[in-house]
């Protein structure tokens, strides 16, 4: 194999401009179909992004022999069924985050890549961001000595613009999505944790639902031990004033913290030194660097830059924190 012919399943919000645009700019990667099913929809996308071919059903570009790689984008509660469909036909898979609606449709995906031919990766694609990779260099340099512990703190009004608009807001839909914004949400910020930290050893999960949408939780307040004695901490609160709002990492270290948002661009080091502040610019595309390594990583010139383990951690991590599973 020696290029990447793409097709999208699920040409919407997301696919728009944080990933889509990004396929037919990576060498070796072309973008040669997308589907949405709204056919008018999947067209217009296809003629504003110039790409040769639509269609209102995945099934044909799942039976298309000149496309070896598809982009799931779609909601999670169609990941199951479509990743299972592409692994089946030997197509490798870019799956959006969540992965699935649960842990166990997860594993199942898992189980099916296991099977396959082809290769599937998560689109936990803040991994390859500069500023989180500057965390990355950081932690391994040992510059704040040796980690203690991590607070987050994600405070949302109840409209947040940290989430892509869409046409009706699916992601309060827990038939659809799996759960509210924390399931949109928190999979950026625990995929980062386990990045990091590696392995969790418990994790205990407090939660205060929402009114009147059942399955949605309002706020989730977690604590986790990872294997190496790291401890963490993060609340998740979408029901805050405006001018409470935070996005807030900070590692702690026996010489030093690190202090980052997850939906920013600066990276901030304190230590015995003084404090030195990093900026970065995202790129246009923001998930443009994982696709590169995506692509890499499916042409065997790389390993997987997020491995279909590490996506289902994240949904039992999730369920444990949110106290669906125990």
């Amino acid at each position: 194999m020696k290029s990447i012919n793409w097709g999208i399943i699920g040409c919407g919000d997301v696919a728009e401009l944080k990933s889509g645009p990004a396929f037919q700019r990576i060498e070796n990667s072309t973008l040669m179909a997308v589907m949405r099913r709204n056919e008018a929809k999947a067209k217009d996308f296809a003629q504003r992004h110039k790409v040769p071919n639509y269609s209102s059903n995945a099934q044909d570009l799942l039976t298309n022999d000149q496309i070896n790689a598809v982009y799931i984008a779609t909601p999670p509660s169609t990941h199951l069924a479509y990743a299972i469909k592409a692994l089946e036909a030997g197509k490798h898979v870019y799956l959006e985050k969540p992965m699935a609606l649960n842990a166990i449709e997860a594993q199942q995906i898992q189980t099916t890549t296991a099977n396959s031919t082809g290769k599937l990766t998560v689109a936990h694609y803040r991994r390859k961001l500069p500023a989180f990779l500057k965390v990355k260099e950081l932690l391994d340099k040992g510059v704040m000595g040796e980690i203690t512990h991590v607070d987050i703190q994600i405070l949302q009004p109840k409209k947040t613009n940290l989430v892509a608009d869409s046409e009706e807001n699916w992601r309060l839909n827990p038939k659809i999505s799996g759960g509210g914004y924390f399931y949109d949400l928190a999979p950026h910020q625990i995929d980062l944790m386990i990045h990091y930290f590696g392995p969790v050893d418990a994790v205990r999960g407090f939660v205060k639902p929402a009114k009147q949408i059942e399955n949605v939780e309002e706020v989730v307040n977690g604590i986790m031990s990872f294997k190496n004695g790291i401890q963490f901490r993060g609340v998740w609160n979408f029901n805050v004033a405006d001018t409470s709002k935070k996005d807030e990492c900070i590692i702690y270290g026996t010489e030093g913290t690190i202090k980052f948002s997850f939906f920013g661009d600066r990276v901030s080091v304190t230590t015995k030194k003084g404090m030195e502040t990093f900026a970065f610019d995202n790129p246009k595309h923001i998930q443009e660097p994982m696709i590169k390594a995506t692509v890499d990583y499916f042409l065997g010139r790389s390993g997987n830059p997020c491995p279909v383990e590490d996506g289902v951690t994240v949904m039992q991590l999730m369920e444990k924190l949110s106290g669906r599973i125990a």
